[in-house]
């Protein structure tokens, strides 16, 4: 018998689940939740691991479903392996806890452009990018060993306070980058400055990347390079993040692994059948024919198997290539008046309508709802601007 379920709760899971459950509902949460994707989340994201931390350890939730989170509480929780939320996200997810992310880098990320081809058949793509690497001639030091000082101005600190008086009794205080050390906290003498890096301990040095676009792969997917980002002294280097961005195609769309495009036919092969070839993006070509007696009609949607974009987790299986048939009418007067007759008797039978006396016969005109808009809202500021003249003219 559970006597609380608040972590259940917290997590969508019910009393009874199994530890699998619990784990890929915190995932799932953990991922939509965490800071670095939703700021102003960070309590949700301390609250749903919290959660996790007890209901993942077999002691501490058969201590929370006896006694609840007093019991928790009374029984040392925190006394355990994480310091905070983030570290158990880390652990979970394969980082490496809050000491490392803290020495680590920023990422790097960058916007690939690709074509829908490149995408279907596989692609290799050369990148080339600038980066910070540290010095070799000083081997990041940025001077003489022993040349590096800390900052007098803001004692090490990289920022100085000022405090301002905005009122009587009412001071404000102002927090700006120190200017002496660029926020750096400590200085190097000119005169011992490395004469490669000018001191900065980092150069910038061109690289090149070998991006390899896989089978499948599919609009806003990643590529990481683990390791590849700017270089900094006492920290590890982030990854060089490629997202890849698909151009549009002039044939086909993309629906996750489906292909999607539009053919247009004419009226005489959506009513006696057709035969159309179709190129794919891999150089064949597709006979595409319709049944006899078939009529295809206008916006009708139909698909060949396997034709579609090929799966990433196996390239050799496809999604569907999605066909949306435009019929093309012919224009008016296409047939003389007197062969009208002939077309009618093999189509199927129209409708006939009984014709009486009261009826109003009127007639059917070209109509362009947009260009009729604007014509009565013409009328309308015509109309708008006479009655203003009218009280102008009463008053004066």
């Amino acid at each position: 018998m559970v006597k609380e379920s608040g972590y259940y709760d917290t997590l969508g899971v019910p009393p009874n689940a199994t530890p699998d459950e619990i784990k890929k509902a915190y995932r799932k949460l953990a991922l939509k939740y965490h800071p670095d994707k939703n700021p102003s989340e960070g309590e949700k994201f301390k609250l749903i691991s919290q959660a996790y931390e007890v209901l993942s350890d077999p002691k501490k939730r058969d201590l929370y479903d006896q006694g609840g989170e007093q019991a928790i509480k009374e029984g040392g929780m925190g006394g355990g392996s994480f310091s905070s939320p983030m570290d158990i996200f880390d652990m979970f997810f394969g980082g490496g806890g809050r000491m490392n992310r803290e020495k680590r880098g920023k990422n790097v990320v960058h916007q690939l452009s690709v074509s829908l081809e490149e995408l279907y058949k596989g692609s290799s793509r050369k990148l080339a990018l600038q980066k910070n690497v540290i010095c070799d001639k000083c081997e990041g030091h940025g001077g003489k060993k022993g040349a590096v000082e800390k900052c007098t101005t803001c004692k090490g600190r990289g920022i100085q306070v000022h405090v301002q008086q905005i009122g009587p009794g009412m001071v404000q205080q102002i927090q700006t980058m120190c200017s002496d050390c660029q926020g750096k906290g400590e200085r190097i003498n000119p005169k011992d400055r490395c004469k490669r890096c000018n001191g900065k301990k980092v150069i910038r040095e061109k690289k090149i990347l070998e991006v390899h676009i896989k089978k499948g792969m599919k609009d806003g997917q990643k590529i990481v390079f683990h390791g590849e980002g700017d270089q900094e002294p006492g920290l590890e280097p982030g990854d060089v993040v490629i997202v890849l961005d698909q151009r549009d195609h002039e044939v086909y769309q993309r629906q996750e692994d489906n292909l999607i495009m539009r053919m247009e036919i004419q009226l005489v092969e959506a009513l006696c059948g057709f035969k159309r070839t179709l190129e794919t993006m891999d150089g064949r070509t597709l006979l595409i024919t319709s049944h006899p007696g078939e009529v295809t009609k206008h916006g009708h949607l139909k698909c060949i198997q396997n034709e579609g974009m090929p799966l990433q987790r196996d390239p050799f299986e496809k999604g569907l290539l999605i066909i949306q048939f435009h019929v093309a009418f012919p224009d008016n007067n296409w047939l003389p008046t007197e062969k009208l007759c002939l077309l009618e008797n093999l189509l199927p039978p129209k409708e006939e309508i009984m014709v009486t006396d009261d009826m109003d016969v009127v007639e059917l005109v070209e109509c362009n709802p947009k260009e009729q808009s604007r014509h009565y809202t013409g009328e309308a500021y015509q109309e708008d601007e006479k009655q203003r003249g009218g009280v102008q003219c009463q008053t004066s």
